[in-house]
């Protein structure tokens, strides 16, 4: 009796919280067809009343003057509506969006993290993979641009130090000529580079560091490398036509028989660099700093160096034909056996003849990129100056 009487009480303390939402439930329902009731069926008449301030009319008029604000209300009613309706959609849609949002990032986070791990295998191809699924998530994610860019910049400096080091790399004294071009000898090197130099078009940090690397024979065609830090690298034979070098830091690099043609080299800085045969036709060169750098059997035909500073530069047998000179600086400059033409541009006041410079005629249209050498096959001339 006890135990039915104990189990009655707990049912009757289980439902008390069901029957007080029934009730309120109820209240409100009943609390509801009030509101509306006095909204719809006195409120119209009151205004009516209120606005006739007594004045007698007809009953058929006061009908339908009341009938006109129910009317008027039921649009404001209505419009409320469709407001409110229209708020909890945008509401519904934030949410969708934030979720989605969460998703997209989470899906990112381990994209990102499963293309990290590829980087250390062994396998060459799992690392291009990973390269390359790196890449795309950079293009994708503004966010994690910066990121990838460094960890690409730190691969490149990690797989390709200078001087070479590991038994795959080719020792630094081994001729330019027997050194197979980068894609060939380290194509997850060449992957990472051209990544680096496609998403360095968009980076926002101003500073990328590439210093003390070997990208002999290395692809730069077209790519960006503006701010790069590539001090004391060596980029002998590589191509960089058309690369974009502004304001980029080439102390002591080694860019012997480059192909630096079109390339935008302004404010650069390529102090003591060494750049003999290297190739620079009308590459753009304004304010850029030359100062003691190595430019002799340069090709510099047609560049437009004006406001460059050549101080103690050393552009012996150097092709000056149709380079624009005119406000650089040649404070000390080497130019013995210097080719000039009738277009070449000189500061106000320099005397090339005194200098050592030889008239020569001019070359005429250069020919377009598409009827040179490969960078595959093209083979670099031997220097006739000594190191």
């Amino acid at each position: 009796m006890d135990t039915g009487e104990t189990g009655d009480g707990h049912r009757t303390w289980r439902n008390r919280p069901a029957r007080r939402r029934a009730a309120v439930a109820a209240l409100a329902g009943a609390a509801g067809l009030v509101v509306v009731g006095a909204v719809f069926v006195v409120l119209p008449g009151a205004v009516v009343d209120h606005d006739l301030a007594g004045a007698g009319v007809a009953a058929q008029e006061r009908l339908k003057a009341v009938n006109d604000v129910r009317t008027m209300l039921l649009q404001v009613v209505g419009g409320l509506v469709v407001l409110f309706g229209a708020y909890a959609t945008w509401r519904q849609l934030r949410v969708s969006q934030d979720a989605l949002r969460a998703t997209q990032e989470g899906y990112v986070t381990d994209r990102f993290s499963r293309a990290v791990d590829q980087l250390g295998s062994d396998k060459p191809d799992v690392r291009i993979g990973g390269l390359h699924a790196l890449w795309r998530i950079a293009e994708q994610s503004a966010r994690d641009r910066e990121a990838i860019i460094s960890i690409q910049a730190a691969y490149l400096r990690t797989q390709l130090p200078w001087p070479p080091a590991g038994p795959g790399a080719p020792a630094a004294d081994v001729p330019i000529d027997d050194i197979a071009p980068l894609e060939t000898r380290a194509a997850d090197s060449q992957v990472a580079l051209t990544a680096l130099g496609v998403l360095c078009e968009k980076r926002e940090q101003s500073w990328v560091n590439l210093s003390a690397t070997d990208l002999r024979r290395a692809d730069c065609d077209g790519l960006w490398f503006p701010d790069v830090n590539l001090d004391r690298a060596c980029m002998e034979a590589a191509g960089l036509y058309h690369a974009q070098l502004s304001q980029a830091s080439l102390v002591s690099v080694d860019l012997r028989h480059a192909d630096l043609t079109t390339a935008v080299l302004r404010r650069a800085r390529c102090v003591l660099a060494d750049l003999r045969g290297a190739k620079l036709v009308e590459a753009d060169l304004p304010d850029a700093d030359f100062t003691e750098t190595d430019l002799r059997e340069a090709n510099l035909r047609k560049a437009d160096a004006h406001g460059a500073l050549f101080h103690r530069a050393d552009l012996r047998m150097a092709d000056l034909r149709g380079t624009d000179l005119s406000t650089a600086d040649l404070a000390g400059a080497r130019l013995t056996g210097a080719l000039a033409s009738e277009h070449t541009r000189w500061p106000a006041g320099f005397d090339p003849a005194a200098a050592g410079v030889v008239d020569s005629d001019d070359p005429g249209p250069e020919p377009p990129p598409l009827l040179q050498p490969p960078g595959m096959t093209w083979q670099a001339p031997p220097l006739r100056s000594a190191p």
